[in-house]
């Protein structure tokens, strides 16, 4: 197969010192770019061994490497520089060499790099023929038909009594929408072997069939990956051993579906304990307010009013979750009632009841609600809403002596 070689350089005293220690054959290709014009070539640099002449150039050296990464690259320096190659090997350079590299040593890196490139075009042609029979997804090495693939690796694996595991993979219905196009399977097939096979039976669901391995170490597998995950994906795992491909396809989702279950009522109990907890902690705070500050308000307003109201008496009560003040005249009777219901809020419901036949053909004045936050239940707001009902009550039911 042959090779294409891109040199790049601004120095063209660099591509004579080169181009001779390059050992072309016949139908080799041979491309010199500068700095300046390598961006536009860039559909060149694919699928071949890259030279870049780092001399005076290395913040570029360094970006192009960069941007390459997965392209065997060779860097090469007029002058050693420990810094530089130790930066030059980070961004993704095969190798670094000098003028002081010797010639078989060259020859040796060269061999072993075109070699690379020529594997790495054998991969793509051979990635086009699966793409283009439908057999893998277009954007990473996933296969597609899943189900005649099971059954080949199984009876392979079968016939020389080999361990294996399958998972079968997904995210919950909340999670798969958050998740970006080919996340999943990108991150998977960075952690596995090169042997292990990554099928795709749903949009965003997959088989993973791991070679020679157990669940212990599938497992540990899987953790390495959630980790880089950034949703909540689940994974249900069980082994080869002599089942068929519907058996084992069958027991990996049961397996799945177990875990996305589990985890499902667990967050649910989690989240119910935690919610009764801190619901019980927040009764017993607004009991302490009753206690401790609506309580004496009422007497105090009680004391307040009681020599005032002719005719009229007011009464308290406390309850478990409730305090209670009423205002009574023999033609009716309203009731200051106050509760919290919930953690986000206290709620202060006044009604008004008909206590005599005349008073039933008058028009009462109408029931209300006041809805505060607990944080606003304090001292001076509470004796304001009662002497406002304490007064409005007066004035339109009227004392018995009126």
């Amino acid at each position: 197969m042959q090779s294409r070689i891109v040199l790049v350089s601004d120095d063209s005293n660099f591509f004579e010192y080169m181009v001779p220690k390059l050992f072309m054959r016949k139908n080799d290709e041979l491309y010199r770019f500068s700095f300046t014009n390598i961006l536009e070539q860039l559909h060149l640099l694919t699928n071949s061994l890259l030279i870049i002449n780092s001399e005076e150039m290395e913040e570029q050296t360094l970006q192009l490497l960069t941007l390459m990464n997965g392209t065997p690259s060779f860097v090469f320096s007029y002058n050693e520089n420990p810094d530089f190659s130790v930066k030059a090997y980070k961004a993704g350079a095969l190798n670094y060499i000098t003028l002081l590299t010797p010639d078989d040593e060259l020859k040796a890196k060269l061999t072993s790099a075109l070699a690379i490139v020529s594997s790495i075009g054998k991969n793509k042609l051979y990635r086009e023929i699966l793409v283009n029979n439908h057999l893998i997804t277009n954007t990473n090495e996933v296969f597609i038909d899943y189900k005649n693939l099971i059954e080949k690796e199984l009876k392979k694996i079968q016939e020389h009594s080999g361990n294996a595991v399958l998972a079968a993979i997904s995210p919950n219905e909340k999670t798969k929408f958050l998740l970006q196009s080919n996340q999943i399977e990108t991150i998977i097939l960075n952690n596995i072997r090169q042997n292990d096979i990554l099928m795709n039976y749903a949009p965003n669901k997959y088989f993973l069939l791991l070679f020679d391995t157990n669940i212990e170490s599938a497992e540990k597998i899987w953790e390495k990956i959630c980790s880089q995950i950034p949703e909540k994906i689940y994974a249900g795992f069980t082994v080869t051993g002599l089942k068929n491909r519907e058996q084992l396809i069958n027991e990996a989702l049961n397996k799945l579906h177990e875990a996305i279950n589990k985890d499902t009522i667990s967050q649910f109990e989690k989240s119910k304990d935690l919610v009764s907890g801190n619901f019980k902690l927040y009764r017993q705070e607004f009991n302490k307010k009753l206690e401790h500050v609506i309580s004496p308000i009422f007497y105090l307003i009680q004391q307040k009013y009681n020599e005032k109201l002719f005719g009229m008496t007011i009464e308290q009560g406390m309850g478990e979750g409730y305090g209670l003040l009423c205002i009574n005249s023999k033609k009716a009777k309203g009731e200051f009632r106050i509760t919290s219901p919930g953690f986000s809020k206290v709620n202060i419901d006044i009604t008004y009841r008909a206590e005599s036949a005349e008073n039933n053909n008058n028009e009462l004045p109408q029931s209300k609600r006041i809805t505060l936050e607990p944080e606003e239940l304090e001292q001076g707001l509470i004796e304001d809403i009662l002497e406002q009902f304490i007064l409005e009550f007066k004035e339109e039911i009227g004392s018995d002596d009126a």
